[in-house]
């Protein structure tokens, strides 16, 4: 689905169904380096069980013009920009990494147009170390290879997402690769930058009022579950924990599904 937002080209994938004018709607926002294909098993399910879906591509990245967005703050309007381009008034937003930061923050913005909130992969604040940001500004290609290693807990997980034999950890690889060569500059320092400078979390928690609820892999390397703790406990959010690293979505997808349907009844 196409739309004009900020008055620029953006995009979002309807789970595989034309999008209504009216009915629950659920919204997937992707992390660091990704776009809305890392949404596909979730965003076809709700779509064909009848929600309306969107799971968008930020600007910049994957079929969204650019330029990306300088931080947290922005994307948050920015999301909350395209609810008003779909005629959306109220959605649960999904968000994963980076992407669930911006989640938070839409739904501190505008607390009645949030009608659910669920973090995955989350963490606040969620702190870069200087080693990978200096490795992402001067060797984007290495530190791809980094974060791929350390967002999977297992060299190959069975049956794998999205179907039996697919290669996590090579799938990861491609989409950031064709992320950053996509992107006009370096992509990839950037985002984690976005997440690295987001100082906004607990001021946001204290305004959010939709239900909350964390999903977090046991295994994660990137944003451990201990990250987590006090934005979880300020939210009163309940907390799924999955055998599972970053990359939770390829990982553990059935897992995945189920907890977030349970945040989000269809």
């Amino acid at each position: 689905m196409k739309l004009q937002v900020q008055g620029r080209a953006a995009y979002a994938y309807t789970g595989g169904k034309t999008f209504a004018s009216d009915g629950p709607c659920v919204v997937f926002v992707h992390g660091a380096l990704n776009d809305h294909s890392v949404w596909t098993l979730l965003a076809r399910w709700y779509a064909h069980h009848g929600a309306r879906v969107l799971a968008v591509d930020l600007p910049g990245h994957g079929r969204s013009a650019g330029p990306a967005l300088p931080s947290v703050e922005a994307l948050a309007d920015w999301l909350l920009a395209l609810l008003d381009a779909a005629s959306v008034p109220a959605a649960h937003l999904v968000g994963h990494s980076m992407g669930s930061l911006i989640a938070l923050e839409a739904a501190s913005r505008a607390p009645a147009r949030a009608a659910g909130l669920v973090m995955i992969g989350t963490a606040y604040p969620m702190k870069v170390s200087d080693a990978l940001l200096a490795t992402a500004r001067d060797d984007p290609a290495r530190a791809i290879a980094m974060v791929n290693a350390f967002s999977h807990s297992s060299l190959a997980s069975k049956p794998s997402y999205p179907g039996p034999g697919a290669w996590l950890r090579g799938g990861g690889s491609a989409l950031m690769h064709r992320i950053q060569n996509d992107a006009h500059g370096n992509l990839f320092e950037h985002d984690f930058r976005v997440c690295d400078a987001y100082a906004g979390g607990i001021e946001a928690a204290e305004r959010v009022t939709c239900r909350t609820h964390f999903i977090l892999g046991t295994r994660d390397a990137m944003t451990p579950p201990k990250a987590a703790k006090e934005l979880a406990g300020m939210l009163d959010a309940t907390v799924s924990r999955l055998v599972s690293g970053h990359a939770l979505m390829q990982e553990a997808p059935e897992a995945v599904l189920n907890a977030v349907r349970e945040a989000i009844p269809a």
